[in-house]
């Protein structure tokens, strides 16, 4: 008996991005680095799984809902949630806190207990074990269903082809048909009539009408096609400058290597990324070009940077706050600020005094920002002042010269 392909909306895109890249990750089993949007989407998502979840009676309120975030924001560090930086997690922090206060000032007074939330949807079909998790079914009556996915990107989709696979599964689903037969009795076929995408950080939902039978049908014809050539072993890659910049997978692509991935032997060759796995470029290009003006524009920048140093050098020799020259002036500013050198533990200071919501984003003018507040206790600046070490700094200032 031949075994049904696991198979899933996210694999048929992979697979659709680079066939090389899906055998890298589903053949070989070879883990993706950690992503900070992934992280950030999980989060949000964990959210509204919170705040929707049918089981509870009542709907948590804002505090509890900011609460749960922050529980589960915290079980990972930065790295482990792929961020860069402390300061980047802690903008993605600010960031979830804000989509959540907008969402329930939109949308608390009408809050409703929908179908389910987050439901893991296996279904056998045509040789495929397909499994969907379906953020969110909305019971619109009738045998009827909405379906909801969260988007926590930049911008939503434009193509809608995984929620074509959602009607797919969920019409064809008997642990669906069952949910909503227990709330409707009644309801004889299950339908699918709305499926929307609903972007968190706008807070705008775009949504589809049912999709005709006719052009499911289609869409379904080449997933299956995808399955053939993944049970064929078809991996060709199908490298491109946005696909392959970012792929965790570059430097043990045969495009890159010149030579078939060894698993055996590449002890070394995985995980390692870097800067320097940079795509090659075709020359001649408009790339080309453009590579070229942001090395000039950086090396101008450096240079400018040396220049006002040795200016302000000169400067403070001769006891000069202002100079001349022939048609622009140079004028020294002098800023005093405060340097909070142990990140950390001033991160952790800021939970325990609970200011941390209050400055969102602990840069060091936020947090310096904080000693000059009025409603901040006197013995909380007393204590961040002991992690501050204060600084002067001195500025050029370059203009036109009258």
């Amino acid at each position: 008996m031949v075994k049904n392909l696991s198979f899933s909306y996210s694999k048929l895109g992979m697979y659709k991005e680079c066939p090389q890249k899906y055998k890298f990750r589903y053949i070989h089993m070879l883990p993706e680095q950690p992503k900070s949007y992934f992280a950030f989407g999980t989060a949000l998502h964990e959210v509204m799984e919170y705040v929707y979840n049918p089981a509870n009676p009542a709907f948590p309120t804002l505090e509890q809902a900011l609460a749960f975030f922050e529980q589960h924001w915290n079980k990972t560090s930065f790295e482990q949630k792929g961020y860069p930086s402390l300061e980047k997690e802690l903008a993605g922090f600010a960031e979830g806190r804000r989509i959540i206060e907008a969402y329930y000032a939109k949308y608390a007074a009408s809050f409703f207990h929908p179908l389910s939330v987050e439901m893991k949807s296996t279904l056998e079909m045509d040789g495929l074990n397909l499994i969907s998790i379906l953020d969110r079914i909305d019971y619109l009556g009738d045998g009827k269903i909405k379906i909801l996915d969260y988007k926590t990107g930049k911008a939503v989709p434009r193509e809608p082809e995984q929620l074509y696979m959602y009607q797919k599964v969920a019409e064809n689903s008997p642990a669906i048909k069952a949910l909503v037969q227990k709330q409707d009795p009644s309801a004889k076929e299950l339908r699918v009539a709305q499926l929307s995408f609903y972007h968190l950080p706008t807070l705008e939902e775009v949504s589809f009408e049912r999709v005709p039978d006719k052009e499911i049908f289609t869409f379904w014809q080449g997933v299956l096609q995808v399955a053939d050539k993944i049970r064929a072993g078809k991996f060709d890659p199908t490298p491109g400058e946005n696909q392959c910049r970012w792929c965790d997978y570059r430097n043990i692509c045969p495009v890159f290597t010149g030579k078939e991935y060894d698993p055996l032997g590449a002890k070394a060759a995985f995980p390692p990324q870097g800067a320097a796995a940079a795509v090659p470029q075709q020359p001649g290009n408009e790339l080309d070009l453009l590579s070229d003006k942001v090395d000039r524009c950086g090396e101008l920048l450096a240079q400018a940077k040396q220049l006002q140093q040795e200016i302000i050098a000169l400067m403070r020799k001769n006891h000069f706050e202002r100079h001349f020259g022939k048609h622009f002036k140079a004028e020294l500013a002098r800023v005093e600020k405060l340097e909070f050198t142990d990140k950390e533990k001033v991160v952790e200071l800021l939970r325990t005094l609970k200011l941390l919501a209050k400055v969102l984003v602990p840069t060091q003018s936020t947090v310096a920002g904080l000693l000059s507040d009025a409603s901040v206790p006197a013995q909380a600046k007393a204590q961040l002042q002991a992690f501050a070490r204060k600084t002067e700094e001195e500025k050029l200032n370059i203009e036109k010269a009258d």
